[in-house]
């Protein structure tokens, strides 16, 4: 898959990749991850569409300057631009974790419409499950912003977001998951630029319950996929089955044995229920 980029009006560059032909389906990763999150299931899909996946800005090989705002509204600018640009009119689109977020952002402040649309598990309306430990990320991430911090903590971060880490995120122990944080945090020490940039996303990303998401359910009119983890500490299951119903054209599709990194977990499960669903 070549490297393409995106440029946004107001100089942000979303880097993304895409394979196959067909009708355009977008895939968004979780946070702190790359697009690599797909690779497991990026050849199945391809078969039935134009797959594109992107890096998030402050991912990958995206944006990462401190000079832009990184609020969640921000990101479904971006993001929406980026869809819009590339994909074109009504995209089928999927997301997780962070992804997925963004994905209801942008739909909330009528910046796009899919036609169908994949959640994979997120927070949705709820509050943060282990919220300790989110915040005690986010304080660490705060000190990015301090001169001579910012170098010291992008180094400090291959001592968090190690290999183990990832194979730990996948509920089957996958080895590969453990490739995935590696190249999520590859260029990530000896980069204060994009230190500062993740102390101003961790100041202005959304903290608590999404409660408004609670009005926006009843009017997403498109199809819509809950594909669900079983074993995800982070995305209970009862937060799916919750929004199940008050969305007015849902499914809720769950996969057994997986956790945060389903699409390592059960890549073939995976891709058969995104195909089925988005044909």
């Amino acid at each position: 898959m070549r490297l393409r980029l995106y440029h946004h009006p107001d100089g942000a560059r979303v880097a993304y990749r895409e394979l196959g032909a067909g009708p355009p389906l977008a895939l968004l990763h979780a946070g702190l991850l790359s697009h690599r999150e797909w690779e497991p299931v990026v050849v199945p899909l391809a078969e039935r569409h134009r797959v594109v996946i992107p890096d998030l800005p402050l991912h990958g090989d995206s944006e990462d300057r401190p000079r832009h705002p990184y609020t969640i509204d921000w990101f479904a600018e971006v993001m929406a631009g980026f869809f819009d640009d590339v994909l074109g009119p009504s995209p089928l689109l999927v997301g997780h974790d962070a992804g997925a977020e963004i994905l209801l952002r942008t739909i909330a402040m009528g910046l796009v419409q899919p036609s169908r649309l994949v959640l994979m598990p997120n927070r949705l309306h709820l509050p943060v499950q282990r919220a300790r430990k989110r915040q005690a990320w986010r304080l660490a991430t705060l000190g990015g912003s301090i001169p001579g911090l910012d170098r010291a903590l992008s180094h400090a971060t291959k001592l968090v977001f190690t290999p183990q880490l990832g194979v730990r995120l996948s509920e089957r122990g996958s080895p590969e998951a453990g490739d995935l944080m590696r190249h999520a945090f590859a260029d990530v020490p000896g980069n204060p630029n994009l230190a500062r940039s993740w102390s101003k996303c961790a100041r202005r990303w959304p903290r608590g319950a999404q409660t408004q998401l609670l009005e926006l359910y009843p009017s997403l009119t498109m199809p819509v996929l809950l594909l669900w983890a079983d074993r995800d500490p982070l995305h209970p299951l009862a937060g799916a089955e919750e929004t199940l119903a008050l969305l007015p054209r849902a499914q809720l599709r769950v996969l057994p044995s997986t956790g945060f990194l389903m699409t390592y977990d059960d890549p073939v499960g995976v891709a058969r229920e995104i195909v089925a669903f988005c044909r």
